[in-house]
């Protein structure tokens, strides 16, 4: 995510009491009929955002939406594994009204409790096994607000359709998950609107648009894996142009009619930028790339996968360059624990200044200069970035300084190293979940450097750290 400044608990498991055990080894139903998943996954500084006991594997989202009156009729199945005995477990789900649950095609039992909606299938869930779960609900979508950090989130109802745009947790506004970044599945997405508006979704079209009745279904499927809040189905009257970016991957952008004029730059950019990421950063990850420019003054853009969001403004080329790098950063390796925010932020800022020296302009290390010689007594320095706070994630420490600590790093390790070390990095972990230790040791492990001192001194402790 990039906030436009240009431009504008504990894991809740839960552990059951048991009396001796008995002196057979009980059927796996009834072992399973003891154990409920927790309602969190463990994140400490969220501890109520994703769910124990299972992994996703594939959501499918069928979504009814009429702008004008805000109502937005949904059944989102979901197919998953378990990975504990489950005699029930839990989903995130905020304002929408549940009408039915059934898990395996039976009727499940249900109850709310603010964010979490409890599942109870008819019979227990054994540990390692697959499972269906199909939740029907409606409603209005209200949009998260969270003014002391990023301000509005989520399904965001606009004049002609929706902006949605949900980091960090705001997929629950919309459909039922686990929303977390820790638990990636693929996304199959089947919306349907008045007919004149068009939907953007993730990944690439699976069928063309079928109109029927006065109203237009939309087929799109993201076949990569994909962490909840970087879902999207944003509606609205769009101007699309498709092809190919010069190194032959499909390129889709749509505007709204107020940013037409940068329909063929929002396109073309895209294209150029993408191809050249996957020179210096590793092949493009996933099977199409694009953006799209929303009239709604959100004040920031999301690196939605395979569809950057610009929440209400005329991006210009280095915000694109951010959220086209957010594609390897925080797309396809993505973090585990929100507290490792800086390995998708100072990654994909460093991102800009690496597009600004590769186009000729200002090159990284005089930006890097520029940012160090604001002074020790500049807020950045008593940030921070490596652990970032729970109440203020998007700070811009977490960006500057982040990528400033890639650039320290450049300088220690020369650039041979430091761009092995991207590849390397974007290579390993494809698709996968990673933490700020791990890219410690790897470049470590890249440079033969014991690099724990920079580190420390660039991530952990709160002052300027001093230059060689």
């Amino acid at each position: 995510m990039l906030i436009n400044r240009r431009g504008m608990a504990v894991l809740a498991a839960l552990v059951s009491v048991l009396a001796c055990a008995p002196t057979d080894e009980p059927p796996p139903r009834a072992a399973a009929a003891r154990h409920a998943g927790a309602p969190g996954i463990g994140d400490t500084d969220f501890p109520r955002d994703g769910n124990g006991g299972y992994d996703v594997a594939n959501y499918s989202l069928t979504v009814d939406y009429t702008p004008a009156s805000k109502r937005l009729t949904g059944v989102t199945k979901i197919r998953a594994k378990t990975t504990q005995d489950l005699s029930s477990f839990n989903l995130d789900l905020t304002g929408l009204d549940v009408a039915k649950v059934t898990v395996d095609g039976d009727p499940a039992r249900f109850s709310r409790k603010g964010g979490e909606l409890t599942v109870t299938p008819a019979a227990p869930l054994v540990a390692d096994s697959p499972f269906t779960a199909e939740i029907s609900y409606s409603g209005t979508p209200a949009p998260a607000k969270d003014t002391a950090n990023l301000g509005t989130y989520g399904f965001i109802p606009t004049a002609d359709g929706a902006f949605v745009a949900s980091e960090p947790n705001g997929s629950k506004t919309w459909f039922p998950s686990n929303d977390h970044p820790a638990d990636k599945a693929t996304f199959d997405f089947t919306v349907t609107v008045p007919a004149g508006l068009t939907v953007v979704a993730n990944g690439e079209q699976t069928a063309p648009p079928a109109t029927s009745g006065g109203r237009t279904t939309y087929r799109w499927s993201e076949r990569h894996p994909m962490a909840t809040y970087l879902a999207t189905a944003t509606i609205g009257k769009f101007q699309v142009r498709e092809g190919r970016s010069g190194g032959g991957i499909p390129t889709y952008a749509a505007v709204d009619p107020r940013f037409k004029t940068s329909l063929d730059k929002v396109y073309n950019l895209s294209g150029e930028i993408t191809d050249y990421w996957s020179t210096v950063f590793g092949p493009y990850p996933f099977s199409s790339t694009g953006g799209v420019v929303d009239d709604y003054s959100a004040g920031y853009a999301l690196e939605n996968q395979t569809k950057p969001l610009y929440g209400g403004f005329d991006p210009d080329e280095g915000i694109i360059a951010h959220e086209l790098a957010h594609q390897w950063f925080g797309d396809s390796l993505t973090i585990k624990r929100w507290k490792d925010l800086w390995l998708n932020e100072g990654f994909a800022t460093y991102a800009e200044w690496l597009w600004s020296e590769h186009k000729g302009k200002k090159s990284a290390d005089a930006i890097f200069k520029d940012f160090y010689n604001r002074g020790a007594q500049d807020p950045v320095w008593a940030y921070p970035p490596g652990r970032a706070k729970p109440g203020d994630l998007f700070n811009e420490s977490v960006y500057t300084r982040g990528g400033m600590t890639l650039h320290a790093l450049r300088k220690a390790v020369g650039d041979p190293a430091f761009f092995k070390l991207l590849k390397t990095w974007t290579a390993q972990h494809r698709y996968g979940n990673v933490t700020t230790r791990q890219f410690v040791d790897l470049a470590e492990n890249v440079s033969g450097k014991d690099l724990d001192p920079l580190f420390d001194a660039w991530l952990f402790q709160p002052r300027r750290p001093t230059l060689a």
